[in-house]
Protein backbone atom coordinates (compact mmCIF):
# COMPACT_ATOMS: atom_id res chain seq x y z
CA UNK A 1 0.00 0.00 0.00
CA UNK A 2 0.97 3.26 -0.72
CA UNK A 3 2.15 5.87 1.78
CA UNK A 4 0.23 9.27 1.39
CA UNK A 5 2.45 12.33 1.11
CA UNK A 6 2.97 14.15 4.05
CA UNK A 7 0.92 17.46 3.91
CA UNK A 8 2.42 21.06 3.99
CA UNK A 9 1.65 21.57 7.62
CA UNK A 10 3.21 18.24 8.39
CA UNK A 11 6.39 19.45 6.53
CA UNK A 12 6.34 22.40 8.15
CA UNK A 13 5.96 20.56 11.63
CA UNK A 14 9.09 18.01 10.52
CA UNK A 15 11.27 20.60 9.50
CA UNK A 16 10.61 22.52 12.46
CA UNK A 17 10.97 19.70 14.86
CA UNK A 18 14.12 18.70 13.01
CA UNK A 19 15.89 22.40 12.82
CA UNK A 20 15.14 23.02 16.57
CA UNK A 21 16.34 19.69 17.81
CA UNK A 22 19.64 20.01 15.69
CA UNK A 23 19.67 23.95 17.00
CA UNK A 24 20.24 22.19 20.75
CA UNK A 25 22.03 19.51 20.05
CA UNK A 26 24.79 21.61 18.27
CA UNK A 27 24.06 23.74 21.03
CA UNK A 28 25.49 20.94 23.39
CA UNK A 29 28.19 20.25 21.40
CA UNK A 30 29.70 23.93 21.60
CA UNK A 31 28.90 24.21 25.17
CA UNK A 32 30.95 20.84 25.68
CA UNK A 33 33.58 22.08 23.28
CA UNK A 34 33.99 25.56 24.50
CA UNK A 35 33.73 25.71 27.84
CA UNK A 36 37.13 24.61 28.58
CA UNK A 37 38.23 27.83 27.19
CA UNK A 38 36.83 30.10 30.36
CA UNK A 39 38.06 27.23 32.22
CA UNK A 40 41.35 27.55 31.14
CA UNK A 41 43.39 29.64 33.16
CA UNK A 42 42.30 27.89 36.53
CA UNK A 43 43.22 24.62 34.94
CA UNK A 44 46.91 26.06 34.08
CA UNK A 45 47.17 27.06 37.85
CA UNK A 46 45.84 24.05 38.79
CA UNK A 47 48.18 21.72 36.65
CA UNK A 48 50.99 24.09 36.11
CA UNK A 49 50.94 24.69 32.05
CA UNK A 50 52.31 26.58 29.86
CA UNK A 51 50.38 28.80 27.58
CA UNK A 52 51.47 26.26 24.70
CA UNK A 53 49.99 23.63 26.34
CA UNK A 54 47.13 25.39 26.94
CA UNK A 55 46.77 26.01 23.17
CA UNK A 56 47.60 22.02 22.64
CA UNK A 57 44.87 21.57 25.54
CA UNK A 58 41.81 23.75 24.24
CA UNK A 59 42.92 23.27 20.11
CA UNK A 60 45.17 20.64 18.43
CA UNK A 61 44.07 18.02 21.04
CA UNK A 62 40.57 18.32 20.09
CA UNK A 63 41.03 19.23 16.67
CA UNK A 64 42.68 17.00 14.74
CA UNK A 65 40.38 13.95 15.72
CA UNK A 66 37.81 15.80 15.27
CA UNK A 67 38.55 16.72 11.77
CA UNK A 68 40.04 13.31 11.13
CA UNK A 69 37.17 11.10 12.07
CA UNK A 70 34.36 13.65 10.47
CA UNK A 71 35.11 12.45 6.75
CA UNK A 72 34.90 8.79 7.14
CA UNK A 73 31.67 9.32 9.34
CA UNK A 74 30.37 11.68 6.73
CA UNK A 75 31.13 9.23 4.03
CA UNK A 76 28.97 6.28 6.09
CA UNK A 77 26.24 9.67 6.40
CA UNK A 78 25.96 9.65 2.55
CA UNK A 79 24.95 5.88 2.43
CA UNK A 80 21.59 5.50 1.31
CA UNK A 81 20.72 3.50 3.69
CA UNK A 82 22.78 4.79 6.56
CA UNK A 83 20.81 6.40 9.82
CA UNK A 84 21.67 10.23 10.26
CA UNK A 85 19.73 10.47 13.58
CA UNK A 86 21.25 7.62 14.90
CA UNK A 87 24.77 9.02 14.22
CA UNK A 88 24.23 11.70 15.81
CA UNK A 89 22.25 10.51 18.88
CA UNK A 90 25.51 8.31 19.42
CA UNK A 91 28.26 11.23 19.28
CA UNK A 92 26.14 12.54 21.30
CA UNK A 93 26.83 10.07 24.12
CA UNK A 94 30.29 9.92 23.50
CA UNK A 95 31.32 13.44 24.06
CA UNK A 96 28.84 14.43 26.62
CA UNK A 97 30.74 11.20 28.80
CA UNK A 98 34.33 12.56 27.85
CA UNK A 99 33.75 15.92 28.29
CA UNK A 100 32.78 14.62 32.11
CA UNK A 101 35.71 12.96 32.22
CA UNK A 102 37.69 16.08 31.85
CA UNK A 103 36.82 17.21 35.48
CA UNK A 104 38.81 13.93 37.05
CA UNK A 105 42.48 14.97 34.48
CA UNK A 106 44.87 14.42 37.54
CA UNK A 107 47.10 15.75 34.62
CA UNK A 108 47.91 17.11 31.50
CA UNK A 109 48.33 13.63 29.70
CA UNK A 110 44.90 12.66 31.35
CA UNK A 111 43.10 15.86 30.35
CA UNK A 112 44.33 15.47 26.57
CA UNK A 113 43.13 12.09 26.10
CA UNK A 114 40.34 13.34 27.54
CA UNK A 115 40.10 16.12 25.14
CA UNK A 116 40.60 13.63 22.13
CA UNK A 117 37.43 11.86 23.07
CA UNK A 118 35.33 14.60 23.01
CA UNK A 119 36.93 15.38 19.65
CA UNK A 120 36.26 11.94 18.33
CA UNK A 121 32.36 12.48 20.09
CA UNK A 122 31.50 15.59 18.17
CA UNK A 123 33.11 14.12 14.90
CA UNK A 124 29.69 13.12 13.92
CA UNK A 125 27.50 15.82 14.87
CA UNK A 126 27.64 18.16 11.90
CA UNK A 127 28.30 16.47 8.54
CA UNK A 128 25.15 14.37 9.48
CA UNK A 129 23.04 17.31 10.80
CA UNK A 130 23.65 19.06 7.33
CA UNK A 131 22.71 16.32 4.89
CA UNK A 132 19.92 16.16 6.99
CA UNK A 133 18.68 19.74 6.56
CA UNK A 134 19.50 19.69 2.98
CA UNK A 135 17.49 16.99 2.65
CA UNK A 136 14.57 18.81 4.28
CA UNK A 137 14.48 22.34 3.23
CA UNK A 138 13.97 23.52 0.12
CA UNK A 139 17.15 25.19 -1.81
CA UNK A 140 15.57 28.80 -0.99
CA UNK A 141 15.55 28.63 2.28
CA UNK A 142 18.86 26.27 2.88
CA UNK A 143 21.17 29.06 4.01
CA UNK A 144 18.76 30.59 6.59
CA UNK A 145 18.05 26.68 7.77
CA UNK A 146 22.01 26.03 8.23
CA UNK A 147 22.60 29.42 9.62
CA UNK A 148 19.70 28.31 12.59
CA UNK A 149 21.64 25.60 13.05
CA UNK A 150 24.73 27.41 13.41
CA UNK A 151 23.51 29.55 15.91
CA UNK A 152 24.26 26.45 18.32
CA UNK A 153 27.62 28.22 17.85
CA UNK A 154 27.01 31.67 19.40
CA UNK A 155 24.68 29.91 22.09
CA UNK A 156 26.32 26.96 22.97
CA UNK A 157 29.66 29.57 22.88
CA UNK A 158 27.84 32.17 25.34
CA UNK A 159 26.57 29.49 27.37
CA UNK A 160 30.20 27.60 27.86
CA UNK A 161 31.64 31.21 28.53
CA UNK A 162 28.76 32.63 31.25
CA UNK A 163 27.82 29.11 32.83
CA UNK A 164 31.68 28.07 32.63
CA UNK A 165 32.81 31.10 34.39
CA UNK A 166 30.19 31.08 37.14
CA UNK A 167 31.26 27.53 37.87
CA UNK A 168 34.37 27.98 37.89
CA UNK A 169 34.14 30.60 40.68
CA UNK A 170 31.69 28.42 42.77
CA UNK A 171 32.67 24.74 42.62
CA UNK A 172 35.76 25.10 40.61
CA UNK A 173 36.92 23.90 36.82
CA UNK A 174 36.83 19.93 37.73
CA UNK A 175 33.37 20.15 38.93
CA UNK A 176 32.06 22.67 36.01
CA UNK A 177 32.97 19.61 33.48
CA UNK A 178 30.85 16.84 35.16
CA UNK A 179 27.68 19.58 35.57
CA UNK A 180 27.67 20.57 31.87
CA UNK A 181 28.93 17.05 30.13
CA UNK A 182 26.35 14.81 31.77
CA UNK A 183 22.33 16.33 30.04
CA UNK A 184 24.16 15.20 27.07
CA UNK A 185 23.40 11.62 27.98
CA UNK A 186 19.58 12.05 28.08
CA UNK A 187 19.59 14.56 25.10
CA UNK A 188 20.75 11.32 22.96
CA UNK A 189 17.96 9.05 24.07
CA UNK A 190 15.44 12.18 22.91
CA UNK A 191 16.90 12.56 19.74
CA UNK A 192 16.98 9.25 19.01
CA UNK A 193 12.93 8.70 19.58
CA UNK A 194 12.28 12.50 18.17
CA UNK A 195 13.60 12.61 14.88
CA UNK A 196 13.73 10.30 11.88
CA UNK A 197 15.90 10.13 9.09
CA UNK A 198 13.36 10.88 5.81
CA UNK A 199 15.62 8.02 4.67
CA UNK A 200 13.17 5.76 6.46
CA UNK A 201 13.36 2.84 9.19
CA UNK A 202 15.29 -0.91 8.77
CA UNK A 203 11.56 -1.75 7.03
CA UNK A 204 12.23 0.71 4.72
CA UNK A 205 15.38 0.17 4.33
CA UNK A 206 14.76 -3.70 3.23
CA UNK A 207 12.43 -3.08 0.62
CA UNK A 208 15.05 -0.71 -0.82
CA UNK A 209 17.21 -3.21 -1.24
CA UNK A 210 15.43 -5.31 -3.19
CA UNK A 211 14.28 -2.27 -5.75
CA UNK A 212 16.92 -0.62 -7.84
CA UNK A 213 19.08 2.32 -6.58
CA UNK A 214 21.06 5.04 -7.43
CA UNK A 215 24.76 3.87 -6.82
CA UNK A 216 27.04 5.69 -3.78
CA UNK A 217 29.27 7.50 -4.87
CA UNK A 218 33.10 6.40 -4.11
CA UNK A 219 35.62 8.03 -1.78
CA UNK A 220 37.40 8.97 -4.45
CA UNK A 221 34.58 10.12 -6.84
CA UNK A 222 33.25 11.93 -3.68
CA UNK A 223 36.13 13.97 -3.11
CA UNK A 224 37.21 14.66 -6.47
CA UNK A 225 33.44 16.32 -6.87
CA UNK A 226 34.23 18.17 -4.53
CA UNK A 227 37.39 19.27 -5.08
CA UNK A 228 36.80 19.96 -8.85
CA UNK A 229 34.91 23.40 -7.82
CA UNK A 230 37.15 26.09 -7.48
CA UNK A 231 34.11 27.94 -5.69
CA UNK A 232 34.35 25.33 -2.96
CA UNK A 233 38.06 25.42 -2.98
CA UNK A 234 38.02 29.14 -2.03
CA UNK A 235 35.46 28.85 0.19
CA UNK A 236 37.22 25.77 2.50
CA UNK A 237 40.50 28.26 2.67
CA UNK A 238 38.52 31.21 3.98
CA UNK A 239 36.58 29.37 6.34
CA UNK A 240 39.58 27.78 7.47
CA UNK A 241 41.65 31.01 7.96
CA UNK A 242 38.15 32.45 9.56
CA UNK A 243 38.26 29.47 12.33
CA UNK A 244 42.10 29.84 12.91
CA UNK A 245 41.18 33.50 13.55
CA UNK A 246 37.84 33.04 15.54
CA UNK A 247 39.13 29.93 17.74
CA UNK A 248 42.43 31.79 18.37
CA UNK A 249 41.05 35.42 19.38
CA UNK A 250 38.08 32.96 21.28
CA UNK A 251 40.91 31.15 24.02
CA UNK A 252 43.07 34.18 23.75
CA UNK A 253 40.56 37.02 24.36
CA UNK A 254 39.52 35.39 27.53
CA UNK A 255 42.90 35.01 29.08
CA UNK A 256 43.58 38.59 28.22
CA UNK A 257 40.63 39.99 29.75
CA UNK A 258 42.07 38.10 32.95
CA UNK A 259 45.36 38.77 32.76
CA UNK A 260 45.22 41.93 31.45
CA UNK A 261 42.33 43.71 32.64
CA UNK A 262 42.67 41.80 35.73
CA UNK A 263 38.86 39.97 35.59
CA UNK A 264 37.95 36.88 37.37
CA UNK A 265 36.64 34.06 35.21
CA UNK A 266 33.68 34.54 36.72
CA UNK A 267 33.38 37.82 35.07
CA UNK A 268 34.99 37.28 31.71
CA UNK A 269 32.73 34.56 31.38
CA UNK A 270 29.70 36.80 31.95
CA UNK A 271 30.73 39.93 30.35
CA UNK A 272 32.84 38.67 27.39
CA UNK A 273 30.17 35.68 26.78
CA UNK A 274 27.60 38.35 26.48
CA UNK A 275 28.97 40.82 24.09
CA UNK A 276 30.38 37.80 21.97
CA UNK A 277 27.84 35.16 22.08
CA UNK A 278 24.89 37.96 21.48
CA UNK A 279 26.90 39.65 18.28
CA UNK A 280 27.50 35.93 16.83
CA UNK A 281 23.76 35.26 17.04
CA UNK A 282 22.82 38.47 15.52
CA UNK A 283 25.73 38.03 13.07
CA UNK A 284 25.02 34.01 12.00
CA UNK A 285 21.58 34.69 11.81
CA UNK A 286 22.05 37.84 9.37
CA UNK A 287 24.64 36.11 7.68
CA UNK A 288 22.14 33.96 6.49
CA UNK A 289 19.18 35.48 6.06
CA UNK A 290 20.91 38.38 3.64
CA UNK A 291 22.40 35.16 1.69
CA UNK A 292 19.27 34.15 0.81
CA UNK A 293 18.01 37.78 0.35
CA UNK A 294 20.03 38.84 -2.01
CA UNK A 295 21.42 35.49 -3.70
CA UNK A 296 17.91 35.00 -5.49
CA UNK A 297 19.12 38.09 -8.12
CA UNK A 298 22.58 37.53 -8.19
CA UNK A 299 24.38 34.12 -6.59
CA UNK A 300 28.02 35.75 -6.28
CA UNK A 301 26.09 38.26 -3.22
CA UNK A 302 25.61 35.50 -0.97
CA UNK A 303 29.31 35.89 -0.32
CA UNK A 304 28.96 39.71 -0.27
CA UNK A 305 28.44 40.28 3.74
CA UNK A 306 31.26 37.73 4.75
CA UNK A 307 33.88 39.62 2.23
CA UNK A 308 33.33 43.24 3.50
CA UNK A 309 32.17 42.20 6.77
CA UNK A 310 35.50 41.02 7.51
CA UNK A 311 37.42 44.01 5.99
CA UNK A 312 35.45 46.11 7.95
CA UNK A 313 36.30 44.06 11.36
CA UNK A 314 39.83 44.20 11.25
CA UNK A 315 40.32 48.10 12.21
CA UNK A 316 38.04 48.12 14.97
CA UNK A 317 39.51 44.65 16.47
CA UNK A 318 42.67 47.06 16.67
CA UNK A 319 40.91 49.44 18.67
CA UNK A 320 39.01 47.20 20.71
CA UNK A 321 42.77 45.16 22.03
CA UNK A 322 44.27 48.46 22.41
CA UNK A 323 41.46 49.78 25.19
CA UNK A 324 42.56 50.57 28.30
CA UNK A 325 39.42 49.94 29.76
CA UNK A 326 37.77 46.63 29.74
CA UNK A 327 34.64 48.13 29.19
CA UNK A 328 35.27 49.92 26.35
CA UNK A 329 37.16 46.94 25.02
CA UNK A 330 33.73 45.06 25.47
CA UNK A 331 31.77 47.55 23.35
CA UNK A 332 34.86 47.92 20.38
CA UNK A 333 34.60 43.82 20.24
CA UNK A 334 30.34 43.98 19.28
CA UNK A 335 30.43 44.79 15.98
CA UNK A 336 33.58 42.94 14.76
CA UNK A 337 32.08 40.23 16.45
CA UNK A 338 29.26 40.27 14.37
CA UNK A 339 30.15 41.07 10.97
CA UNK A 340 33.04 37.87 11.28
CA UNK A 341 30.01 35.92 11.91
CA UNK A 342 28.39 36.37 8.68
CA UNK A 343 29.71 33.97 7.34
CA UNK A 344 28.51 30.49 8.52
CA UNK A 345 25.09 30.18 7.15
CA UNK A 346 25.78 31.16 3.43
CA UNK A 347 29.34 29.31 2.87
CA UNK A 348 27.65 25.82 4.60
CA UNK A 349 24.75 26.09 2.27
CA UNK A 350 26.66 27.25 -0.93
CA UNK A 351 28.64 23.93 0.05
CA UNK A 352 25.81 22.01 -0.45
CA UNK A 353 24.35 23.17 -3.56
CA UNK A 354 27.88 23.32 -5.12
CA UNK A 355 28.24 18.61 -5.10
CA UNK A 356 25.35 16.17 -5.44
CA UNK A 357 23.06 14.96 -2.74
CA UNK A 358 25.11 12.04 -2.74
CA UNK A 359 28.10 13.76 -1.87
CA UNK A 360 26.35 16.17 0.55
CA UNK A 361 28.31 15.07 4.22
CA UNK A 362 31.99 14.74 2.67
CA UNK A 363 31.39 18.50 1.21
CA UNK A 364 30.96 19.57 5.21
CA UNK A 365 32.95 16.98 6.38
CA UNK A 366 36.13 18.67 4.67
CA UNK A 367 34.58 22.21 5.58
CA UNK A 368 34.53 21.04 8.98
CA UNK A 369 38.44 19.83 8.12
CA UNK A 370 39.30 22.70 7.17
CA UNK A 371 38.00 24.56 9.71
CA UNK A 372 38.78 22.46 12.90
CA UNK A 373 42.38 21.34 12.12
CA UNK A 374 43.76 24.72 10.89
CA UNK A 375 40.96 26.48 12.80
CA UNK A 376 40.31 25.10 16.13
CA UNK A 377 43.46 22.66 16.06
CA UNK A 378 46.15 25.89 15.60
CA UNK A 379 45.07 28.52 16.07
CA UNK A 380 44.49 28.59 19.93
CA UNK A 381 48.04 26.52 19.32
CA UNK A 382 49.53 29.05 17.38
CA UNK A 383 48.46 32.48 19.50
CA UNK A 384 49.75 30.23 22.55
CA UNK A 385 53.11 29.63 20.78
CA UNK A 386 53.66 33.42 20.07
CA UNK A 387 52.07 34.76 23.56
CA UNK A 388 54.87 32.42 24.91
CA UNK A 389 57.89 34.25 22.43
CA UNK A 390 56.86 37.82 23.11
CA UNK A 391 56.67 37.19 26.70
CA UNK A 392 60.62 37.78 27.37
CA UNK A 393 59.85 41.31 25.51
CA UNK A 394 56.28 42.80 26.61
CA UNK A 395 55.72 40.56 29.75
CA UNK A 396 52.04 40.01 30.54
CA UNK A 397 51.08 42.19 27.58
CA UNK A 398 52.28 39.20 25.16
CA UNK A 399 48.73 38.35 24.65
CA UNK A 400 47.82 41.38 23.82
CA UNK A 401 50.75 41.81 21.36
CA UNK A 402 49.21 38.81 19.53
CA UNK A 403 45.92 40.14 19.26
CA UNK A 404 46.94 43.04 17.89
CA UNK A 405 48.26 40.87 14.92
CA UNK A 406 45.27 38.56 14.61
CA UNK A 407 43.03 41.62 14.28
CA UNK A 408 44.43 42.63 10.80
CA UNK A 409 44.56 38.78 9.37
CA UNK A 410 41.06 39.15 8.97
CA UNK A 411 41.40 40.81 5.64
CA UNK A 412 43.08 37.87 4.53
CA UNK A 413 39.84 35.55 4.48
CA UNK A 414 38.04 38.24 3.32
CA UNK A 415 39.98 38.08 -0.01
CA UNK A 416 39.19 34.47 -0.66
CA UNK A 417 35.43 34.97 -0.29
CA UNK A 418 35.32 37.77 -2.66
CA UNK A 419 37.18 34.97 -5.51
CA UNK A 420 34.72 32.45 -4.13
CA UNK A 421 32.09 34.46 -5.37
CA UNK A 422 33.65 35.09 -8.61
CA UNK A 423 32.89 31.78 -9.20
CA UNK A 424 29.47 31.43 -8.18
CA UNK A 425 27.44 32.55 -10.55
CA UNK A 426 28.91 29.97 -13.23
CA UNK A 427 29.65 26.65 -11.17
CA UNK A 428 25.77 26.95 -9.75
CA UNK A 429 24.13 27.34 -13.12
CA UNK A 430 26.60 24.43 -14.28
CA UNK A 431 24.50 22.21 -11.70
CA UNK A 432 21.33 23.27 -11.48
Amino acid sequence: MATAAATPTERVTSERLLLWTLLTVYIFNFLDRQIVTILAEPIKRDLGLSDTQLGLMTGLAFALFYALLGIPIARYADRPHSNRVGIISVSLVMWSAMTALCGMAQNFSQLLVARVGVGVGEAGCTPAAHSLISDMVPVERRASAIAFYGLGISIGGLMGMILGGFLADTIGWRRAFLFVGAPGVLLAIFVWFALRDPRGGSIAVALRAKAPSVPQLTARAALREVFSSRAYVMLAIAGGLVAFLSYGKGVWAAIFFIRTHGLTPGQTGLWLGLVAGIAALIGTWAGGWIADRYGRTNRRHMLTAPAVGLAVAAPILFLAYNATDWRMALVLLFVPTVLNALYYGPTYAIAQQLVRPEARAMATAIMVFAQNLIGLGLGPLFFGMMSDYFKPMAGEESVRWVLYGASWLGLIPAFFFWRASLHLNRELAAKA
